[in-house]
């Protein structure tokens, strides 16, 4: 062996037998001197505190911290000065372990290395006036006598907690932290400055409430990682250097700023890739149960900041948290946003130096581009501010193919098949429960070349464009254009205060609508007296939006004016229609409507009221010097087909109060008519009247009752469903004068009393009107009877019964 070896070896085995000695010499000395050990440690450890550390005994633990010694502290109480007035222990441990200097212990002076603290609970605890049972370590007076840094400092070069409550109890600023530590390990270092560290914890935290009237943070979640940490005495603050910190599974880079004078503290918090419901989570209740009103499927980047200056001022810390999200899709109470990005931030102080809480909170959205049902959205700017009473206002632009909304606006109400959007509104709304409420709007949409198939009208309207204006709470509609089948229509309309009404109340909603046409096939028009069809009903927050839509669309009222060149319904023909309707609820009613027909003039009110199986209608009604023969034939002969068109010439005048019923399709029901018609015949002629030709047949052969020509002729007729009543009339004719009355039925039931002289009226031709009036009934009259046959027709005979 080589001499330097084994002097090596030597020295060595020298130095190991000098560290045996030194070790068994402290561990001798402990054994035999407990109490002044025990004593001495406690004296160490209670320099420079305001109270007191005690322990009921002290154990050698020889071999834990070999080469040095280290003993077991049991019963230990840690109390401030004022322990009896608030009672609250500040350190109260089962056990301490204490590791010392081997060298320090045998020159009598006892230098701490080590403390472990093993099933324990440590109580920070601050009174309503502000006083905390940490000022037992706030330095005692300064005495004349002089002792070294050296000798005094208390520096324990490692930490160790296990199985260890702490909790931070402060009653002025309500707040309230409590962890369960399941581990904390420490190695310290004490530079001039004051004492730097690095600290490794496992914890489960109980609560983290800044206020304890809103709630715990980090409620339950699991604390992990490792902490560099500098204590600073001329700061008298600690500073934790950012790094990873694992809360409740997901890395967190923390660093932060105490400032144990003040009480005040600084934390930065950084995140990325974390979903949004696992951020909510870790907030107090007061805030995660709005944030998880919303939803962000994919994980997103967070950064924040809480501040808290110490002076209580406001009760919560300042917060800043900006969010970054791209790619996303954004649930919220009214829908989702697909393709979703923004860069979002977070403040409880707005306004510079103002105050913090709800009412100076805000949350904005900048750059956000998305699309909603479909329709790209652009906003440079969303904010909401005031969060006690939240006002939410921005800037949306958006440009898009109508067909972007087919299936996505959660009702079936509506087909696009081509046309594009074009819309850029500025918006101001309260939000309640997380909706919009009171908004105001302003900006304009522009629609053209739309085809939009409404469905559950069945209406296809085509080569529509249309400006909507929104004027804060009021809308209007400009250059409106429709085309529904043959049909044009020129659309202009406003309505007060649409906004508000749409959320609060759609029934109260208001369209004052004009309309214009060149030309109008009314029975394109037909599905508005059918009911809605029936459609498919959607599901989640689209099911919202259908919900809100249908009801506004068949809630709302509508007042119409309408004017027309050329009105078609099948046989009817009119020109320069003017009417004012109204829509309201299932009742389409006619306030006013005139309109040229047939050679003379017609007006009529009344309504239409929509119901299951058919419409219930009633109509008031004045005609001017009609074609009775036209007339007749526009209206389908009114639902009868025993006087018809073919039967009747002249021209009528009439006072028409008739109710009755319509069906889905516009047909007037047979036998549903009731009322009552006064009306004027002039210069007209019963063609081919069926009961008049069987009269000729039975009494006057030799005149022409086939066209019976009538100068004037005044009758009221009274209808109940199937059943006409005649009140008693005088009709002078070309082939015979007669008088008429009784009951004449479109089923069973006629029964029409007839007088009728066989004098023949062209005899009298050359006589005055009066006497006329006197001859009338000389000579022989027949009186006759009208009524049902064996056959369903209608037989002639006498009239037995005539006085």
């Amino acid at each position: 062996m080589k001499r330097w070896l084994k002097i090596s070896l030597k020295i060595v085995s020298v130095l190991v037998v000098l560290i045996i000695l030194t070790w068994l010499a402290g561990a001798f000395y402990i054994s035999r001197n407990k109490k002044e050990v025990l004593a001495s440690i406690l004296s160490q450890l209670n320099k420079n505190l305001n109270g007191q550390i005690t322990a009921t005994s002290m154990e050698p633990t020889l071999l834990k911290s070999f080469p040095g010694v280290s003993v077991s502290l049991n019963g230990v109480l840690l109390r401030d000065s004022l322990w009896n007035q608030h009672k609250h222990d500040l350190l109260k441990a089962q056990d301490i372990d204490v590791s010392l200097n081997v060298l320090s212990l045998i020159v009598g002076n006892i230098n701490i290395k080590q403390i472990a603290i093993n099933n324990a609970s440590i109580y920070i605890y601050t009174d309503s006036t502000g006083y905390s049972n940490t000022s037992i370590f706030k330095s005692k007076p300064k005495t004349d006598k002089k002792s070294s840094p050296k000798s005094s400092a208390l520096e324990v070069k490692k930490i160790d907690f296990n199985k260890v409550s702490l909790i931070l109890d402060n009653k002025k600023r309500f707040k309230l932290f409590n962890f369960n530590i399941d581990q904390i390990q420490g190695r310290m270092e004490y530079p001039d400055s004051g004492w730097t560290g690095k600290i490794r914890l496992i914890t489960k935290v109980n609560s983290f409430a800044f206020n304890t009237r809103k709630g715990s943070f980090l409620k339950d979640k699991t604390l992990e990682g490792t902490l560099k940490a500098h204590y600073s005495r001329d700061l008298d603050a600690i500073l934790l250097n950012p790094e990873i910190l694992n809360i409740g599974g997901h890395p967190f880079k923390i660093g932060a700023k105490i400032e144990l004078d003040k009480s005040a503290f600084a934390i930065s918090i950084a995140v990325d890739d974390i979903l949004f419901r696992d951020v909510a989570l870790l907030l107090s209740p007061n805030i995660s149960s709005k944030l998880l009103k919303f939803g962000i499927e994919k994980p997103i980047n967070i950064r924040g900041n809480i501040v808290d200056d110490g002076s209580g001022k406001y009760g919560d810390p300042l917060i800043k948290v900006g969010i970054t999200v791209r790619d996303n899709v954004v649930s919220i109470p009214a829908g989702k946003l697909t393709a979703c990005n923004f860069d979002g931030s977070f403040t409880n102080r707005d306004t510079v130096g103002g105050i913090i809480g709800d009412e100076n909170s805000s949350i904005k959205f900048h750059r956000l581009t998305a699309k909603y049902f479909n329709a790209p959205l652009k906003i440079d700017t969303f904010t909401v501010n005031n969060l006690a009473r939240p006002i939410a206002t921005g800037l949306v632009t958006s440009q898009f193919p109508l067909t972007n909304l087919n299936n996505s606006l959660g009702t079936n109400d509506f087909e696009f098949k081509n046309g594009t959007a074009n819309l850029r509104l500025y918006c101001k709304a309260d939000i309640d429960n997380f909706r919009f409420t009171k908004p105001v709007v302003s900006g304009k949409i522009q629609i053209a070349d739309a085809d939009i198939l409404y469905i559950p009208r069945k209406l296809h309207l085509v080569k529509s464009a249309l400006n909507i204006n929104f004027n804060q709470n009021d809308l209007s509609i400009q250059n409106g254009h429709f085309q529904l089948g043959k049909s044009e229509l020129n659309v202009s309309c406003s309505i007060a205060n649409f906004a508000n009404l749409y959320y609060t109340a759609p029934e109260k909603i208001l369209v004052n609508l004009k309309m214009s046409s060149p030309q109008l096939y009314l029975k394109e028009f037909l599905p508005f007296l059918g009911p809605r069809t029936a459609k498919k009903k959607s599901s989640g927050n689209k099911q919202v939006v259908s919900k809100e839509l249908s009801n506004v669309l068949e809630l709302s009222k509508m007042n119409i004016r309408l004017t027309v060149d050329k009105a078609i319904y099948d046989n009817f023909l009119a020109e320069n229609l003017d009417a004012d309707i109204s829509l309201r609820g299932g009742g389409i009613f006619f306030n006013k409507i005139s309109v040229a027909h047939a050679g003379g003039q017609l007006s009529l009110d009344g309504n239409i009221m929509q119901e299951a199986a058919s419409n219930s209608f009633k109509i008031n009604s004045k005609i001017s010097h009609v074609s009775v023969k036209d007339f007749f034939y526009s209206f389908d002969n009114f639902g009868q087909n025993t006087i018809t068109n073919k039967n009747l010439k002249g021209y009528l005048s009439s006072l028409v109060n008739i109710s009755g019923r319509i069906s889905h399709t516009g047909k007037i029901l047979p036998r549903s008519i009731n009322g009552k018609v006064v009306f004027n015949l002039n210069n007209a002629a019963l063609v081919n009247f069926d009961p008049m030709v069987k009269v000729g047949k039975f009494a006057f052969a030799n005149r022409n009752l086939s066209n019976v020509e009538i100068k004037n002729l005044d009758g009221t007729l009274n209808i109940h469903g199937d059943k006409v009543e005649i009140s008693p009339m005088q009709i002078n004719s070309s082939a015979l004068n007669f008088n008429v009355k009784g009951t004449y039925a479109l089923g069973s039931g006629t029964n029409v009393e007839m007088d009728i002289p066989l004098r023949n009226p062209k005899g009298d031709e050359n006589l005055t009107k009066s006497e006329k009036r006197e001859a009338r009934m000389r000579g022989i009259v027949l009186h006759l009877k009208a009524i049902d046959d064996e056959k369903g027709g209608i037989k002639i005979r006498w009239n037995k019964d005539h006085d």
